[in-house]
């Protein structure tokens, strides 16, 4: 499913590059893509990259636009919304705003947008830099059935989608996926090193235990089984994997998580008020 109308981005780092490359893969018109980024080096890398229109400033993104993706910096996003609640909507009608700037609320968004701005608010990971990210979102009031199936097509073009049914979810979101890629990584590294300390060599260790976790979660998402049946499938009684698992819970894995995501949650919290 493409995005119906003409796509803006206001920032071209990563994930705003991830998303434009997810649409026009899903089938949208480079023509529809245009990307606001200030940095010129990174404005030609963008357009050589994508085929898409740039430009060095957001000015003709607006005015051309049906939808405005917000990719930018959290710390960045009063500046860039700076005047825009003043925003002249005579000649067309609004463009719907999509947010993916952690920890800025709609309410904040809809104070430097103009009155009635239908607005989205997004939380995507890092995996969708390869097509394989997780999406949470929330639509203000303003926004309608039309907005949000237009949000949920532009962040399913680069992994799965959840529509939070209240926006102070998006915080446990950042906690969990927003955030849980890096734990994902530290994860890879001690599985990785653990097996070079058993003697394996670094290339295959590493190699191995990225499979492993890729297709661990292929598994349990393609079998829809709950994980821990799926464990419970590879631990025999008596075996290799119940041993390993026993110093695991010895050394308070499953707590460590808990606490992770609580303390990425409660830090998405802080940085919205």
């Amino acid at each position: 499913m493409t995005v119906p109308g003409t796509v803006g981005f206001i920032g071209g780092g990563a994930m705003g590059a991830a998303l434009a490359g997810g649409l026009l893969e899903a089938g949208t018109g480079p023509d529809r893509i245009l990307i606001a980024e200030p940095d010129a080096t990174r404005r030609a890398a963008l357009g050589e990259q994508l085929s898409v229109r740039t430009f060095a400033s957001a000015d003709e993104i607006i005015r051309e636009s049906d939808y405005i993706v917000l990719a930018v910096k959290p710390g960045v996003i009063e500046g860039v919304l700076a005047g825009l609640e003043t925003l002249d909507t005579a000649e067309r009608a609004l463009p719907l705003w999509i947010s993916i700037a952690a920890g800025v609320s709609l309410s904040q968004l809809e104070s430097r947008l103009p009155d009635g701005a239908r607005v989205i608010r997004a939380m995507p990971n890092t995996p969708a830099l390869v097509g394989s990210g997780a999406t949470a979102f929330v639509a203000n009031a303003a926004a309608g059935e039309g907005d949000r199936s237009a949000a949920r097509a532009l962040f399913e073009a680069v992994g799965t989608v959840w529509e939070a049914p209240q926006e102070s979810l998006l915080d446990a979101v950042t906690g969990l996926s927003g955030s849980g890629p890096a734990y994902v990584f530290v994860f890879l590294e001690a599985l990785g090193d653990a097996g070079v300390r058993m003697g394996l060599p670094r290339d295959a260790a590493y190699q191995l235990a990225c499979q492993t976790v890729f297709g661990a979660a292929q598994l349990a998402l393609e079998s829809g089984r709950h994980p821990g049946s799926l464990k419970d499938q590879v631990t025999s009684p008596g075996g290799t994997t119940i041993a390993g698992l026993e110093r695991l819970e010895a050394a308070g894995f499953r707590a460590a998580i808990h606490s992770a995501v609580e303390a990425a949650t409660r830090r998405s919290r802080e940085l919205g008020e």
